[in-house]
């Protein structure tokens, strides 16, 4: 595949979910973008803003196998995985056989992941990281693409559960789903009241996807743009290199995972807009994603309620293109 049909694939996809997806334009971008990167992704938002439907859309767009978790306080570990069972052969023999569980498939909803006991929510860790799960010490390699889209209702309702720091961290992206303004919201009223409601058609092939996200890898990297997401990540961290907002407000800054994002999703929006190399101004354009759900603030931080997109912007003013003096 070339850079040129990368981005003729991606724009065709962009305009069937559209037809389902009522605004929501840069949403659907970032979500194709970690997708095609090979991450994960978080979204936010209250119920009922379409979290579900988009994930569903994308799944029939690329005709992929879709799968979905419904996330309660009582869901156990082995509900997500899997569990052996007993079954009995012809001659009476009984034998143990594994039976998967909803997380073999190729795009996962994770609906309402935060109404979970922590100990479930980490029954996905090793599936969003290593592409397989381990059950009564056999592994189990799952199909690629493998794309996990949770979903998390805002912390202060209630019956909700904070997202482990380690789960957390295995999403590219934290996405919010903000509020549809009215316009959108009357075109919303249309689509879902009329007699014919929009479908997605399947576009591209989990075949197209693979080859996106190998030509997505191959593009190359400057030492210098490298060094750049090096000093940003640096820069989330309270010390001497810390911004003035990460400073005051963080307790941990980014793990090493939040350079990787930013790279791997610079690519594919370097592809999308016709280059065979990512710039500053992609990495800008992602770093809130990539990094927001990465920052622990400290107590002043959580007591002010800093948003962390605040602390990310004062991250790339203060973090300058080319290193050209060193801190002090």
């Amino acid at each position: 595949m070339t850079p040129e049909e990368f981005a003729t694939v991606f724009d065709r996809l962009r305009r069937e979910i559209q037809k389902v997806i009522v605004g929501h334009q840069e949403l659907i971008d970032r979500v194709l973008i970690a997708l095609l990167a090979g991450g994960h992704v978080l979204l936010e938002g209250v119920p009922g803003l379409g979290k579900t439907l988009l994930v569903k859309t994308l799944a029939a767009a690329l005709d992929l196998q879709y799968g979905r978790i419904q996330f309660t306080p009582d869901l156990m570990p082995a509900d997500i995985i899997g569990t052996n069972v007993i079954m009995q052969d012809a001659t009476g023999r009984r034998y143990f056989e594994f039976e998967r569980g909803p997380v073999f498939t190729q795009i996962l909803l994770a609906d309402e992941i935060n109404r979970a006991t922590p100990k479930t929510q980490s029954a996905l860790l090793e599936a969003m990281q290593e592409h397989a799960v381990t059950a009564a010490g056999t592994t189990y390699v799952l199909e690629e693409p493998f794309f996990v889209m949770a979903t998390q209702n805002p912390i202060e309702m209630e019956g909700t559960y904070p997202l482990p720091e380690a789960q957390l961290d295995r999403f590219m992206f934290k996405l919010k789903v903000e509020f549809p303004n009215v316009p959108d919201l009357m075109e919303i009223i249309d689509r879902t009241t009329s007699p014919a409601i929009p479908q997605a058609s399947v576009v591209a092939t989990k075949d197209d996807v693979r080859q996106m996200m190998q030509l997505a890898r191959e593009v190359e990297v400057a030492s210098h743009v490298k060094a750049y997401v090096a000093r940003v990540v640096e820069t989330t961290h309270p010390g001497p290199a810390a911004s003035t907002n990460a400073a005051r407000y963080v307790r941990y800054g980014s793990s090493p995972r939040g350079a990787q994002a930013m790279i791997l999703s610079a690519k594919v929006r370097a592809l999308i807009s016709g280059r065979a190399n990512i710039s500053f101004s992609d990495l800008k354009a992602l770093a809130a994603p990539a990094l927001r759900h990465r920052l622990v603030l400290n107590f002043e931080g959580e007591a002010e309620g800093v948003d962390p997109d605040t602390v990310v912007a004062n991250v790339l003013e203060e973090t300058p293109e080319l290193e050209t003096t060193k801190r002090t």
